[in-house]
Protein backbone atom coordinates (compact mmCIF):
# COMPACT_ATOMS: atom_id res chain seq x y z
CA UNK A 1 0.00 0.00 0.00
CA UNK A 2 1.21 3.50 -0.79
CA UNK A 3 2.37 5.67 2.10
CA UNK A 4 4.62 5.36 5.12
CA UNK A 5 4.15 3.27 8.25
CA UNK A 6 4.87 5.10 11.52
CA UNK A 7 5.45 3.06 14.68
CA UNK A 8 4.93 4.87 17.98
CA UNK A 9 7.39 4.66 20.85
CA UNK A 10 6.10 4.08 24.38
CA UNK A 11 6.81 7.75 25.05
CA UNK A 12 4.52 8.77 22.22
CA UNK A 13 1.74 6.47 23.45
CA UNK A 14 2.10 8.04 26.89
CA UNK A 15 1.80 11.55 25.41
CA UNK A 16 -1.44 10.46 23.73
CA UNK A 17 -2.74 9.08 27.02
CA UNK A 18 -1.87 12.35 28.78
CA UNK A 19 -3.57 14.49 26.12
CA UNK A 20 -6.64 12.30 26.22
CA UNK A 21 -6.83 12.41 30.00
CA UNK A 22 -7.05 16.17 29.67
CA UNK A 23 -9.71 15.87 26.96
CA UNK A 24 -11.75 13.47 29.13
CA UNK A 25 -11.51 15.87 32.06
CA UNK A 26 -12.85 18.84 30.11
CA UNK A 27 -15.36 16.94 27.96
CA UNK A 28 -16.59 15.06 31.01
CA UNK A 29 -17.26 18.30 32.85
CA UNK A 30 -19.18 19.69 29.88
CA UNK A 31 -21.19 16.46 29.71
CA UNK A 32 -22.15 16.82 33.39
CA UNK A 33 -23.88 20.05 32.36
CA UNK A 34 -25.61 18.43 29.40
CA UNK A 35 -23.21 19.85 26.82
CA UNK A 36 -22.12 17.51 24.01
CA UNK A 37 -18.65 18.08 22.58
CA UNK A 38 -16.14 16.50 20.22
CA UNK A 39 -12.34 16.29 20.28
CA UNK A 40 -10.72 16.94 16.92
CA UNK A 41 -7.36 17.01 15.23
CA UNK A 42 -4.31 15.02 16.30
CA UNK A 43 -5.88 14.00 19.61
CA UNK A 44 -8.62 12.20 17.65
CA UNK A 45 -6.23 10.69 15.10
CA UNK A 46 -3.62 9.75 17.68
CA UNK A 47 -0.57 11.34 16.03
CA UNK A 48 0.09 13.76 18.90
CA UNK A 49 3.36 15.35 19.92
CA UNK A 50 4.38 16.87 23.24
CA UNK A 51 3.24 20.36 22.13
CA UNK A 52 0.00 19.23 20.44
CA UNK A 53 -3.15 21.11 21.37
CA UNK A 54 -6.19 19.54 23.00
CA UNK A 55 -8.93 20.92 20.74
CA UNK A 56 -12.55 20.52 21.84
CA UNK A 57 -15.55 21.77 19.91
CA UNK A 58 -19.23 22.11 20.81
CA UNK A 59 -20.95 21.51 17.44
CA UNK A 60 -24.12 23.55 18.00
CA UNK A 61 -25.18 26.94 19.28
CA UNK A 62 -25.54 27.30 23.04
CA UNK A 63 -25.49 30.40 25.26
CA UNK A 64 -21.87 31.01 26.19
CA UNK A 65 -22.68 31.52 29.86
CA UNK A 66 -23.71 27.87 30.12
CA UNK A 67 -20.30 26.79 28.83
CA UNK A 68 -18.51 29.14 31.21
CA UNK A 69 -20.51 27.83 34.16
CA UNK A 70 -19.58 24.27 33.18
CA UNK A 71 -15.90 25.24 32.99
CA UNK A 72 -15.79 26.92 36.40
CA UNK A 73 -12.78 25.55 38.26
CA UNK A 74 -10.61 25.40 35.13
CA UNK A 75 -8.06 28.17 34.70
CA UNK A 76 -9.09 30.36 31.75
CA UNK A 77 -6.18 31.96 29.90
CA UNK A 78 -8.20 33.92 27.34
CA UNK A 79 -11.65 34.31 25.82
CA UNK A 80 -11.80 35.34 22.19
CA UNK A 81 -14.02 35.59 19.12
CA UNK A 82 -12.57 34.23 15.88
CA UNK A 83 -13.61 33.92 12.25
CA UNK A 84 -11.34 32.32 9.64
CA UNK A 85 -12.83 34.15 6.64
CA UNK A 86 -15.84 36.46 6.14
CA UNK A 87 -17.90 33.49 4.92
CA UNK A 88 -17.04 31.09 7.75
CA UNK A 89 -18.96 30.72 10.98
CA UNK A 90 -18.00 33.04 13.82
CA UNK A 91 -16.87 31.11 16.89
CA UNK A 92 -16.09 31.70 20.50
CA UNK A 93 -12.93 30.21 22.00
CA UNK A 94 -12.17 29.64 25.66
CA UNK A 95 -8.46 28.99 26.04
CA UNK A 96 -7.54 26.92 29.09
CA UNK A 97 -4.17 25.85 30.47
CA UNK A 98 -2.41 22.68 29.21
CA UNK A 99 -2.77 23.63 25.53
CA UNK A 100 -6.55 23.17 25.76
CA UNK A 101 -9.14 25.17 23.81
CA UNK A 102 -12.92 24.84 23.90
CA UNK A 103 -14.62 26.42 20.88
CA UNK A 104 -18.27 26.84 19.91
CA UNK A 105 -20.27 28.57 17.14
CA UNK A 106 -21.77 31.97 17.84
CA UNK A 107 -23.83 31.80 14.63
CA UNK A 108 -25.58 29.00 12.78
CA UNK A 109 -23.13 26.79 10.94
CA UNK A 110 -23.49 25.41 7.45
CA UNK A 111 -23.43 21.61 7.18
CA UNK A 112 -20.17 21.62 5.21
CA UNK A 113 -18.51 23.58 8.02
CA UNK A 114 -19.06 20.59 10.30
CA UNK A 115 -17.25 18.50 7.67
CA UNK A 116 -14.13 20.52 8.53
CA UNK A 117 -13.87 18.66 11.82
CA UNK A 118 -14.44 15.28 10.20
CA UNK A 119 -11.76 16.15 7.63
CA UNK A 120 -9.18 16.57 10.40
CA UNK A 121 -10.61 13.70 12.44
CA UNK A 122 -13.04 14.01 15.35
CA UNK A 123 -14.39 11.83 18.14
CA UNK A 124 -17.23 12.04 20.64
CA UNK A 125 -16.67 11.79 24.40
CA UNK A 126 -17.82 8.17 24.35
CA UNK A 127 -15.38 7.32 21.58
CA UNK A 128 -12.55 8.98 23.51
CA UNK A 129 -13.48 6.86 26.55
CA UNK A 130 -13.26 3.73 24.35
CA UNK A 131 -9.77 4.78 23.18
CA UNK A 132 -10.91 4.93 19.59
CA UNK A 133 -8.73 6.62 16.99
CA UNK A 134 -10.00 7.89 13.66
CA UNK A 135 -8.54 8.81 10.28
CA UNK A 136 -8.05 12.47 9.37
CA UNK A 137 -5.84 14.83 7.40
CA UNK A 138 -3.13 16.77 9.23
CA UNK A 139 -1.76 20.25 8.46
CA UNK A 140 0.96 18.76 6.25
CA UNK A 141 -1.82 17.36 4.04
CA UNK A 142 -1.13 13.76 4.98
CA UNK A 143 -4.02 11.38 5.46
CA UNK A 144 -3.39 9.73 8.84
CA UNK A 145 -4.84 6.22 9.13
CA UNK A 146 -4.50 4.66 12.62
CA UNK A 147 -2.92 1.21 12.94
CA UNK A 148 -2.28 -1.04 15.94
CA UNK A 149 1.35 0.07 16.17
CA UNK A 150 0.85 3.75 15.26
CA UNK A 151 -0.42 5.06 11.95
CA UNK A 152 0.03 4.99 8.21
CA UNK A 153 0.36 8.34 6.48
CA UNK A 154 -0.38 9.02 2.83
CA UNK A 155 0.02 12.35 1.03
CA UNK A 156 -3.33 13.53 -0.26
CA UNK A 157 -1.56 14.31 -3.52
CA UNK A 158 -0.76 10.61 -4.00
CA UNK A 159 -4.43 9.56 -3.99
CA UNK A 160 -7.65 10.79 -5.56
CA UNK A 161 -9.65 13.37 -3.57
CA UNK A 162 -12.63 11.00 -3.85
CA UNK A 163 -10.62 8.37 -1.93
CA UNK A 164 -9.92 10.83 0.88
CA UNK A 165 -13.61 11.81 0.97
CA UNK A 166 -14.64 8.15 1.21
CA UNK A 167 -12.17 7.30 3.99
CA UNK A 168 -13.23 10.33 6.04
CA UNK A 169 -16.94 10.18 5.15
CA UNK A 170 -17.00 13.81 4.07
CA UNK A 171 -18.02 15.60 0.90
CA UNK A 172 -15.65 15.86 -2.04
CA UNK A 173 -16.21 19.61 -1.88
CA UNK A 174 -14.73 19.92 1.61
CA UNK A 175 -11.72 17.79 0.64
CA UNK A 176 -10.94 19.99 -2.36
CA UNK A 177 -11.52 23.17 -0.37
CA UNK A 178 -9.31 22.13 2.56
CA UNK A 179 -6.53 20.97 0.24
CA UNK A 180 -6.68 24.33 -1.52
CA UNK A 181 -6.52 26.32 1.75
CA UNK A 182 -3.81 24.21 3.39
CA UNK A 183 -1.71 24.17 0.22
CA UNK A 184 -1.80 27.96 0.16
CA UNK A 185 -0.75 28.10 3.81
CA UNK A 186 2.15 25.78 3.10
CA UNK A 187 3.30 27.85 0.12
CA UNK A 188 3.12 31.34 1.62
CA UNK A 189 3.17 30.58 5.32
CA UNK A 190 0.31 30.54 7.78
CA UNK A 191 -2.33 33.01 6.63
CA UNK A 192 -3.96 35.41 9.03
CA UNK A 193 -7.56 34.95 10.04
CA UNK A 194 -10.26 37.50 9.25
CA UNK A 195 -11.32 38.15 12.84
CA UNK A 196 -9.70 37.54 16.22
CA UNK A 197 -10.81 39.66 19.14
CA UNK A 198 -10.24 39.14 22.85
CA UNK A 199 -13.51 39.33 24.79
CA UNK A 200 -13.33 41.78 27.74
CA UNK A 201 -13.75 40.21 31.16
CA UNK A 202 -16.89 42.26 31.82
CA UNK A 203 -18.67 41.18 28.61
CA UNK A 204 -20.31 38.04 27.30
CA UNK A 205 -19.31 36.56 23.94
CA UNK A 206 -22.69 37.45 22.46
CA UNK A 207 -22.70 41.04 23.70
CA UNK A 208 -19.18 41.67 22.46
CA UNK A 209 -20.01 40.14 19.06
CA UNK A 210 -22.89 42.60 18.79
CA UNK A 211 -20.44 45.43 19.47
CA UNK A 212 -18.07 44.15 16.78
CA UNK A 213 -20.92 43.85 14.28
CA UNK A 214 -21.85 47.51 14.73
CA UNK A 215 -18.58 48.61 13.16
CA UNK A 216 -17.80 45.60 10.96
CA UNK A 217 -20.29 45.13 8.09
CA UNK A 218 -18.81 41.77 7.06
CA UNK A 219 -19.40 40.36 10.53
CA UNK A 220 -22.89 41.84 10.58
CA UNK A 221 -23.61 40.24 7.21
CA UNK A 222 -22.52 36.78 8.42
CA UNK A 223 -24.68 37.09 11.52
CA UNK A 224 -27.73 38.05 9.48
CA UNK A 225 -27.14 35.53 6.69
CA UNK A 226 -28.58 32.53 8.54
Amino acid sequence: MIGREVTYTEERWEILREKRRRAKEVMGRLREFGIHSIAYGSIARGDVKRNSDVDIFIPYQIPSYKIEIALEGFEIVERRIVQATPNYAIKGEIVLTDETTVSFPLVKMRENELDFYRFGGCLSYGEILRNKRVAGVDKRLFLIIPTERGHREVSVFDVQPSYVAKVLNVSLEIVEERIRVLTRRREIGRTGIFLQEVVPSDSSFEAYLDEIAKSNPMVRKRIEKF
